[in-house]
């Protein structure tokens, strides 16, 4: 893979002298490892290169699939950079995919598919228009502004190790910015200045967190330094960008490191505050725990709990990643200091259902996501007290029936709550879990309790109590419902009687 003369400083001065001789071992073995990937990725990448390079344009390979490249790591996903207009690059595309879209033209980007064949897998491009973003104070979109040249797209790059590319079709590697070094460093730096760079683009910022918890690399102190200085900047950056930063980042396989990037450098103030306001939960005789690290604690230990993807919970679950994070939301909010030194946080679970829905809604997730969160936060306190004296089999189907469809995340979630340093304690919290567990599948065996319905139907309700459809139908089924989660099943006669009865008492 030939090499621009511009491509490797092993002495990047921003890494330290010493660590010249090591770097340049590591920067080798890098190289040989993309060779190898590149090169069973190549062949659609050198074909459109010379499908482009016959038109008159230049095409690079750029960005992520790159620094994977060089990770060891190959994609389906190609990005590509072009020196040619949009509409130039939608006529080639057309005639090299099997489909293509338009729908980022504004930004310059089009993306095509050819559809997989025999052993041939899918293929999956976007190529992109030379360009520099930049925002305007008073507004919250870039403004695209194309480029001409590869080396100038490469600097309004995000970090140096996704500033990197190769020149197609010759597979020519171009690394103006050391890009090579820093990953081989396992650093994020940037291209240009760093507040600079932030300032053209603020989801950068997000981004070097969000970069942290995907391939778990340091941001390199003058960039750590700007987010701290510029981290208010993020807020002209739409909430929907911002949701989709966060969630890539809860998503990686260490979201631990990227949420404390976020709240070391006051991105969570502005992003979701809720988070750094945990770590002021902590009384300065440090009573009890610190509830920002519990929960850091809990969310990679229901982490530890997802499945399979044929499994009940298939990672990477966001839902379940959101209600860990947030589950102790309301603690700051209720704390009170009780008599003899104690600390309260009395109804904390209502508190931070309220407050997760509000920051979810603020960062404009879907309805369905906000629900889901909101009832597993509301929730997570519900299993306490079971190991302190056994649960009747009307408070297990109760705890079934408002779960619902989350009682697989809910198990995880209250399993992972559990973060004391006392082995007796968590085992013996764990051991009643199990038994709760072990009686939900023997009634949910007997009863089928994720479909609980009342012994009467709606029709049934009417012809028995001899009325017409209304609201004193629904009073009715209500009654039956919390019949049928005190008692198990009735049979006909029994739920009759049982509703005559209780029918004939209200209206007396």
């Amino acid at each position: 893979m030939p090499t621009s003369t511009s491509a490797v400083n092993p002495e990047n001065p921003a890494l330290g002298h010493d660590l010249a001789g090591e770097l340049s071992a590591q920067v080798a073995l890098l190289r040989r490892r993309a060779t190898t990937v590149l090169t069973h990725m190549a062949p659609e990448a050198v074909e459109l290169g010379e499908i482009f390079a016959a038109a008159g344009h230049e095409l690079a390979l750029v960005g992520g699939p790159v620094r994977d490249a060089f990770l060891g790591r190959s994609s389906a996903d190609l990005d590509f950079a072009t020196s040619a207009s949009p509409d130039q690059t939608q006529a080639l595309l057309a005639g090299w995919g099997d489909a293509h879209w338009d729908i980022g033209k504004e930004f310059g980007t089009i993306g095509a598919k050819r559809f997989a064949k025999g052993k041939v897998p899918e293929v999956v491009v976007e190529v992109t228009t030379y360009r520099t973003d930049e925002y305007d104070p008073a507004s919250r979109k870039p403004v695209v502004a194309f480029g001409d040249t590869l080396e100038g797209d490469l600097s309004r790059r995000d970090f140096t190790v996704n500033a990197m590319a190769v020149r197609l079709p010759e597979l020519t590697f171009v690394d103006p910015h050391d890009g090579l070094v820093d990953l081989a460093a396992q650093l994020l730096r940037t291209p240009i200045e760093a507040a600079r760079s932030f300032d053209d683009d603020p989801l950068r910022m997000m981004r070097a967190a969000r970069f942290a918890a995907q391939i778990g690399f340091t941001v390199e102190a003058s960039a750590h330094q700007a987010i701290v200085d510029m981290a208010e900047r993020i807020t002209i950056v739409s909430a929907e960008r911002v949701r989709d930063e966060l969630s890539k980042l809860l998503l990686a396989s260490r979201p631990r490191l990227g949420l404390s990037v976020l709240v070391e450098t006051g991105l969570a103030d502005h992003v979701l505050p809720e988070l750094p306001a945990m770590a002021l939960a902590v009384d300065e005789h440090r009573r009890h725990k610190d509830v920002y690290e519990h929960s850091l604690t809990v969310l990679n230990q229901a982490i530890d709990l997802e499945t399979e993807p044929d499994g009940a919970v298939p990672g990477p679950d966001l839902v379940l990643r959101l209600a860990a994070l947030l589950h102790d939301a309301g603690k700051p909010a209720t704390r009170k200091f009780e008599d003899g030194g104690t600390v309260s946080f009395h109804h904390h679970e209502l508190v931070g259902a309220k407050l997760a829905s509000k920051r979810l809604k603020a960062l404009r997730y879907d309805k369905e996501t906000v629900a889901a969160v909101t009832r597993l936060v509301e929730l997570h306190l519900r299993f306490h007290g079971y190991g302190e004296g056994a649960w009747t089999d009307s408070a297990v189907r109760r705890y079934v029936t408002d779960a619902g469809p989350l009682l697989e995340r809910l198990h995880r979630l209250t399993r992972a709550d559990c973060t004391t340093r006392n082995k007796r304690k968590a085992q013996r919290l764990s051991a009643a879990y199990d038994d709760l567990e072990a009686r939900i599948e023997k009634l949910q065996g007997e009863e089928e309790l994720a479909s609980i319905r009342p012994d009467l139907d709606g029709a049934q309700i009417m012809a028995i109590l001899g009325i017409g459809p209304g609201p004193e139908v629904g009073v009715a089924y209500r009654f039956l419902m919390e019949l049928r989660l005190d008692r198990g099943p009735l049979d006909h006669d029994t739920a009759r009687d049982e509703l005559l009865t209780w029918w004939n008492a209200r209206e007396d």
